[in-house]
C-alpha cells in the first residue's frame, strides 16, 4: 500500500479536497494524508462543497508538513505553486507530482459566486484525483 501526501500552502481547501477524493478513488490501495506549509484550518466552504458530492471531510484536520516527516511517503503531490516551491525534503524514493489549482478561498463576489468557484475548483481536483489513481495506483 502506498503512502501519499497532498501538500498545499495552508491545508485548508485544495489539499483537503484532494485528500478526500484520493481516499475515495484509491480505496485500500493507499494511505492518503494532506498537509500545508502552514496551517489555516479546514475551510467550511470546502467541507460544504465536498458534502454536496457525498464526500465527508468534516473530520479532517489542518496539519503542517513537518508533522509527517517520519512517514515514508511514496508520492507527494503539490496542489499549488507556493507549496511546490517550498516543499520540504522527504527522505527515501519519493515521486513528486505538481498540479497548480486556483485557490477558491481567494474568490470574490457574491456568496453564490464564491461557492461557484469552490465547486469549479472541486470539480477540477476530482478529475485530477481520479486520473492520478487510475494512472499511478493500478
Amino acid at each position: 500500500m502506498k503512502n501519499i501526501l497532498v501538500l498545499c500552502t495552508g491545508n485548508s481547501c485544495r489539499s483537503q479536497i484532494a485528500e478526500g477524493y484520493l481516499r475515495y478513488f484509491a480505496g485500500d490501495k493507499a494511505n492518503v494524508y494532506s498537509a500545508g506549509i502552514e496551517t489555516h484550518g479546514v475551510n467550511p466552504k470546502a467541507i460544504q462543497v465536498m458534502a454536496e458530492d457525498h464526500i465527508d471531510i468534516s473530520k479532517h484536520t489542518s496539519n503542517n508538513a513537518d508533522e509527517y516527516i517520519a512517514i515514508p511517503f511514496d508520492q507527494v503531490i503539490t496542489v499549488c505553486d507556493n507549496a511546490n516551491e517550498a516543499c520540504p525534503f522527504f527522505p527515501g524514493k519519493v515521486e513528486r507530482f505538481h498540479q497548480n489549482f486556483p485557490d477558491p478561498a481567494k474568490a470574490a463576489g457574491s456568496p453564490e459566486e464564491v461557492m461557484a468557484e469552490f465547486r469549479r475548483v472541486r470539480d477540477m481536483i476530482k478529475i485530477y484525483a481520479a486520473n492520478f489513481v487510475q494512472t499511478h495506483l493500478q
